[in-house]
């Protein structure tokens, strides 16, 4: 059975999600740096180029997705971190992460109760 059958598009959104979180904990992190361009990607389209009819690797199709953030209110220093909106983004996409893991743990118990022969 390939991981595809099993996880369908869960394993590939949960690589994304994780590289999505470390994308915007370096937005956060450099938040005081001078000239820092805040990075995101659109995740829907990220996901399409990894599952679509011609899947690339998750790395590749977050890259195709990537793009810089438009500030609100353009900083002084260059700096186009905003805090605020990017801590709400962060968190939403660890909610989305929790609930895609929870997800994939739920495929992977009722798997182990099959192969147990559990009921």
């Amino acid at each position: 059975m390939s991981n595809d059958a099993l996880f369908g598009i869960h394993g590939a959104a949960l690589e994304l999600r994780s590289q999505r979180m470390a994308m915007l904990a370096s937005n956060i992190a450099n938040a005081a740096t001078p000239g820092f361009k805040a990075r995101d990607f659109d995740f829907a389209k990220a996901l399409d180029s990894a599952t679509g009819a011609n899947a690339q690797s998750v790395t590749d199709a977050a890259n195709d997705a990537l793009g810089y953030r438009v500030p609100v209110q353009a900083s002084i220093d260059g700096n186009t971190v905003e805090l605020p909106v990017e801590q709400t983004k962060f968190a939403e996409n660890a909610v989305a992460y929790k609930a895609t893991l929870t997800f994939l743990q739920g495929r992977v118990d009722t798997v182990m109760q099959a192969l147990k022969g559990d009921s």
